[in-house]
């Protein structure tokens, strides 16, 4: 069974099999993330693999609107009906493959990618993480968080996913955060930062 298939299967059976509503894991790491951003508001926000807009709901209170998407269709009911269900209107709700379903057009100042990069291997992050710099405004924020311990699905370790994004030109490190479970990072463009890491 292909990646895709598997989170289909997952988001069939529950529309929320990681429990990301419940668990103090998932509570902890959005109020870190969420904490973690330098502004508090943004103009346009994009986030790949939304799941079940738990993380999405949560950033349409701090931004003009939100893209979300994800590969699974019933992960994306899942969201769309989170976000009917808080009357939550700022977000556009889009089913794609990453990285080739990226979509065209605009550019966004946050852009967060959380528990998604492990699920691709280097050469996908690598294009998934390039469109991300690409549709990056220049004073915008790339902000990534995941998991640190093993598990069956992953495909490259957390350490790997957060290198390739510090790899990426003409960025630099804003956001540094790792405790037992998880490693947050952000990157802006350095023109932002005046180039200091």
């Amino acid at each position: 069974m292909g990646t895709l298939d598997h989170f289909e299967s997952l988001y069939a059976a529950s529309d929320d099999p990681w429990n990301v509503r419940g668990a103090w894991y998932e509570q902890r790491k959005r109020a870190v993330l969420l904490a973690s951003l330098r502004k508090p508001r943004y103009r346009s926000a994009f986030e790949p693999g939304c799941g079940n807009g738990e993380m999405t709901a949560a950033l349409a209170q701090r931004c003009d609107r939100v893209m979300a998407c994800d590969g699974s269709a019933s992960a994306i009911a899942a969201a769309a009906q989170r976000l009917r269900d808080a009357a939550i209107g700022n977000v556009d709700l889009r089913r794609c493959d990453l990285p080739e379903g990226w979509p065209a057009g605009g550019t966004h100042d946050l852009v967060v990618i959380s528990e998604l990069g492990y699920y691709f291997d280097a050469a996908a992050l690598g294009s998934l993480l390039a469109l991300a710099r690409a549709h990056l405004a220049e004073d915008g924020e790339l902000m990534m968080c995941h998991y640190l311990h093993d598990f069956d699905d992953r495909m490259l370790s957390t350490a790997a996913v957060h290198a390739l994004a510090d790899g990426l030109p003409g960025m630099v490190r804003t956001v540094q955060h790792r405790d037992a479970d998880f490693l947050l990072e952000a990157w802006s463009p350095a023109t932002l930062t005046g180039g200091a890491a």
